[in-house]
């Protein structure tokens, strides 16, 4: 009896070992906020991404960055998480640079049980100097991630959607937000009813409105939550777009999220 109480003993001590080896995979590496995955790359003829993507920002989406964009899946959250940027690095010691790449996401998009589909360029910098091709050739690679600030020389621009039509139906866009943020919602002040309406969320980063106001600038107000801190916040953008707004004008917002 005591011998089998031993070896039960050591059989438990072996399966114990073996659960903190999963978990300690799972989480990457104990010391860093990295997050484990899957990624792949677009096959564009551009080798960008998507100018119709889901995120709504049309070309905006395939050159930003310098064209360091990535399509997501679970990160696309509802189209919440468009907009957000991530440092992305793979896992191949021979191939695989230590810095790996910064891309936002500008799309909804999987395949392979992966949660990024990179631009090429932004694939490209997955890998040492010399070292792409070999990278190109696995097609898709293990990869960790971590959520990193946006970081534009600009300010936030709020965009008019080419599908606005001027004065009966307005759809606007942010675009260029930098930080950690992310939108929640999305107002706009009626002047005749001295109040502040919510807009609707079409899909991705595009809202929009029946019957915007009329003569006068239009302002806006964004509600915001940091990851650092889940509360959100109001922003307000005082007459941020012109009376006499025209679908695919863009407007400067005179602030950033950071």
């Amino acid at each position: 009896m005591h011998a089998m109480g031993s070896s039960s003993s050591q059989q438990y001590k072996l399966m114990f070992s073996v659960v903190l080896v999963v978990a300690a995979a799972s989480l990457c590496f104990a010391d860093d906020p990295f997050i484990c995955t899957r990624a792949t790359y677009y096959g564009s003829p551009e080798c960008y991404g998507n100018p119709s993507g889901a995120c709504g920002y049309g070309e905006y989406g395939r050159t930003v960055y310098n064209g360091q964009v990535s399509g997501v899946s679970r990160l696309y959250r509802n189209g919440t998480g468009c907009g957000a940027c991530y440092q992305v690095r793979c896992k191949i010691a021979a191939h695989c640079s230590d810095e790996g790449t910064e891309v936002v996401a500008t799309d909804y998009g999987e395949g392979h049980y992966t949660d990024f589909i990179l631009s090429t360029p932004a694939y490209a910098n997955l890998a040492k100097p010399n070292m792409a091709a070999e990278l190109f050739a696995y097609g898709v690679v293990d990869v960790e991630y971590r959520r990193i600030p946006c970081r534009y020389a600009s300010n936030l621009v709020i965009k008019v959607h080419e599908r606005s039509s001027y004065p009966h139906y307005l759809a606007v866009v942010p675009i260029y937000q930098s930080g950690t943020t992310d939108i929640t919602a999305l107002q706009i002040w009626q002047e005749d009813c001295k109040e502040w309406r919510e807009m609707r969320r079409v899909y991705g980063a595009v809202w929009d409105t029946q019957s915007p106001p009329l003569g006068a600038a239009i302002s806006l107000k964004l509600q915001i939550v940091g990851t650092a801190n889940a509360e959100a916040k109001w922003v307000q953008l005082s007459s941020v777009i012109a009376a006499d707004w025209k679908a695919g004008l863009t407007y400067d917002a005179a602030i950033q999220l950071n």
